[in-house]
């Protein structure tokens, strides 16, 4: 039997700051939780609890929604730092 890979344990980036409301228009917060093709990380790889998960998802969607963000980039538009054009 193979022996079971330890990972460090992450922690909530948001509970450690005490974040009680997020703003869909501050999409410098929101970047950290999407991928490289605008896609909404999951709970694994970003460390958020399941509250601030819950929250990061609607603030994405409500940005979508108000076309800051991206819904969908196809694997032909891929770019290196997709973030340099939402500053």
């Amino acid at each position: 039997m193979s022996e079971k890979r330890k990972y460090k344990k992450r922690y909530c980036k948001y509970c450690e700051a005490k974040v009680d409301f997020m703003d869909y228009k501050d999409v410098a917060n929101i970047r950290f939780s999407l991928s490289e093709r605008y896609k909404i990380m999951p709970r694994r790889l970003t460390g958020n609890c399941k509250r601030h998960q819950d929250m990061i998802s609607i603030v994405i969607k409500r940005a979508r929604a108000a076309a800051l963000v991206p819904y969908v980039v196809t694997r032909k538009k891929v770019v290196t730092n997709p973030f340099e054009n939402l500053k």
